[in-house]
């Protein structure tokens, strides 16, 4: 899976295109941090209509590619160190809403045999 990364995405968009890829999970964004150089926000960004640009500093595009080999914690650094963007990969829960975070040592094979157990 290919995810296209630029400022002007939505993050419902990104989200869409993950879930339909890995239907028991959700990846969520955090804010941006307060400057440049600060630790990153512990605060979720719950309106998905909000573009990438409004969760990080540096405006860095590409292309991030997601392999059922890769582990969470992998994508999670690709997200932060190229693109500036940090985020959380969750489990869905029954109702659909985000449950616990998936351990970041897994990897999305691993992820999707326990998901279709």
């Amino acid at each position: 899976m290919k995810i296209v990364i630029n400022s002007n995405r939505k993050i419902f968009a990104i989200q869409d295109e993950f879930s339909e890829m890995f239907p028991g999970l959700t990846i969520a964004f955090y804010a941006k941090p307060s400057h440049p150089g600060a630790a990153p926000s512990t605060k979720l960004i719950r309106h998905s209509g909000k573009t990438l640009q409004d969760c990080r500093i540096n405006s860095n595009d590409g292309i991030i590619e997601i392999l059922p080999s890769m582990n969470i914690s992998d994508l999670k650094e690709n997200f932060r160190d190229v693109y500036g963007l940090s985020v959380e990969i969750f489990q869905k829960g029954g109702n659909g809403s985000n449950e616990d975070p998936v351990s970041d040592n897994l990897t999305f094979e691993e992820i999707n045999k326990q998901v279709s157990l």
